[in-house]
């Protein structure tokens, strides 16, 4: 039977046991005035493909960059324009919708992507990057051997 501390301990590890498959996964990193972006991973037959939430961005406050070769780094300065009246003497009563906060996730990316050919788009405070998949290496061929 596993104790709590098994339990723990097996959760803790659970992002590095992802990565050690190649599954694209959230790097461990402080979370210091960043905001956790939520995402959909979908593994397409010729991509990977990133869905993020990012309401009240545009796509210049974003940055989608990839660092050391196979991690792929999404973020944002996390400012957001408030909307002003153009009547004199107008004031908010409320303000409930929260101003995006600096945003960062990391995925590191399996063998099989090319980093040279990545997309992204944002519509509707939806964050799309696409990333393709390279061809997989040729089956090797089994040769019959003739004996003379």
């Amino acid at each position: 039977m596993s104790t709590v501390v098994d339990v723990v301990n097996h959760l803790l590890n659970f992002p590095e046991a992802i990565e050690r498959l190649g599954i694209p996964s959230r790097s461990n990193e402080s979370s210091e005035n960043k905001g956790n972006i939520p995402v959909d991973i979908l593994d397409a037959p010729k991509e990977y493909i990133f869905h993020m939430d990012v309401p009240g961005l545009s796509k210049s406050d974003i940055q989608v960059t990839v660092e050391e070769e196979n991690t792929l780094v999404v973020q944002s300065n996390g400012k957001r324009k408030r909307e002003e009246s153009e009547e004199e003497g107008c004031k908010y009563l409320r303000m409930e919708r929260r101003a995006p906060q600096k945003l960062m996730r990391k995925f590191r990316l399996p063998d099989n992507c090319n980093v040279s050919a990545i997309t992204a788009k944002c519509e509707n405070g939806v964050l799309t990057v696409a990333v393709e998949k390279m061809p997989p290496p040729p089956k090797s061929k089994s040769v019959e051997v003739a004996i003379s």
